[in-house]
């Protein structure tokens, strides 16, 4: 009858076995990381097949001494390499884990070496194994490697927020408790339970981190194609989506209203003082703009010095008032090289245009802030650009 080490270690191996599955069927995971989870799953199943050999070969007499002095040095040699390979998968890169490699590689050497003196591990007349002279020395670097593995994972869990960092923590610390358990209670072998469980929760969390990851990035692509990365209002990709929004509306809201804003002269700043001092120009109209409607209405930059504001909440009384304001702000504004600006503003009210749509009204603002344009033209004598 199988005994319940035994079914327990199936277990194990079954469950190392499914997550290798579903890494292999998971494309949000590189090749890499990839590798480095096989790797790790691979090490915690054939150190556990090493100890379950260990365990049954234990006491047969009618097998060489030789195979349990073997299968006893692999145990020794993967069971540290398992617990180093949780830790491993994490790539880090840095001189714990180098130390780490250290380590393990010194003892892998040593052990092997021992195996044919005798320092590790005794084998007695009825095939029994019990601990060398030197069986000490292992405990010291399982100890180092068990320091090293909760180093690394408070240095891991620094790149997390809060509260993943502590379910990063609690999976640490089952992976201890599990290996202490066994280290500690005589008869009691759950390290590579806890390693196995461990490891499952490990890809959990990694699989949830990469989500969150993807998620993130995601988030701060909407923000940069939302965002005009000149003057920090929307971007023409936002008034494009604002659109759409408001022409899947059956109607726009009676308090609706859209502005149209354009920067006077220009060309005449980007000829006679250079480009840089235009853009300084262009983010003045936007610091004014951003200042009249802040709390009122959403300001777009839709081309190289054009802009639109859409509100929902304005009469025409405080639409005339935003107007006003604008105005003046933007009559007070100077620039670094002397520059002034002036803005060609005009708006559209959808009380006033019922059966006009968002794109259409905007269009009606336009056509108000071109006559505003050539009016201002007219007045100050300068050339007026071509109009489209």
């Amino acid at each position: 009858m199988i005994s319940y080490y035994t079914s327990i270690i199936v277990i194990c191996w079954l469950t190392l076995g499914a997550l290798g599955v579903l890494i292999y069927k998971n494309n949000r995971i590189s090749h890499d990381s990839k590798r480095l989870l096989y790797l790790t799953y691979i090490l915690i199943a054939v150190s556990a097949l090493a100890e379950w050999c260990g365990v049954q070969l234990d006491g047969r007499n009618d097998l060489p001494g030789w195979m349990l002095k073997a299968v006893k040095c692999a145990d020794y040699i993967f069971t540290p390499m398992a617990g180093g390979a949780l830790v491993m998968q994490m790539n880090l890169k840095n001189q714990w884990q180098k130390a780490m490699l250290w380590i393990l590689g010194i003892n892998a050497v040593f052990q092997v070496i021992s195996a044919f003196f005798g320092w590790m591990i005794r084998i007695d007349g009825q095939n029994h194994y019990a601990h060398g002279p030197l069986f000490p020395a292992y405990l010291c670097v399982c100890l180092a490697i068990y320091a090293l593995i909760i180093l690394q994972f408070t240095i891991y869990g620094k790149s997390f927020k809060r509260q993943n960092r502590t379910s990063l923590y609690a999976v640490m610390l089952l992976v201890i408790v599990g290996i202490a358990m066994q280290e500690l209670l005589s008869g009691i072998r759950t390290a590579y339970l806890g390693m196995t469980i461990g490891a499952a929760l490990m890809f959990i969390h990694y699989n949830e981190f990469s989500q969150l990851s993807a998620d993130t990035h995601i988030a701060m692509q909407q923000r940069e194609l939302q965002t005009d990365p000149l003057t920090g209002l929307f971007s023409r990709y936002a008034y494009s989506q604002a659109l759409t929004h408001y022409a899947d509306s059956k109607e726009l809201p009676e308090r609706f209203a859209a502005y149209t804003v354009d920067i006077n002269d220009l060309k005449q700043v980007n000829d006679t003082l250079g480009h840089e001092a235009g853009d300084e120009l262009i983010k003045g109209a936007a610091e004014c703009i951003g200042q009249v409607f802040e709390n009122s209405a959403r300001c777009y930059r839709t081309g190289g010095d054009e802009f639109v504001i859409l509100a929902s909440e304005m009469d025409e009384s405080s639409a005339e008032g935003c107007l006003n304001r604008l105005r003046e702000t933007a009559g007070r504004w100077k620039g670094t090289g002397g520059q002034q600006l002036s803005l060609a503003v005009g708006y559209a009210l959808a009380k006033d245009n019922p059966d006009l749509n968002a794109e259409e009204l905007v269009r009606k603002s336009d056509l108000a802030m071109y006559a505003t344009k050539a009016e201002y033209y007219r007045a100050s004598g300068h050339d007026r650009r071509r109009f489209r």
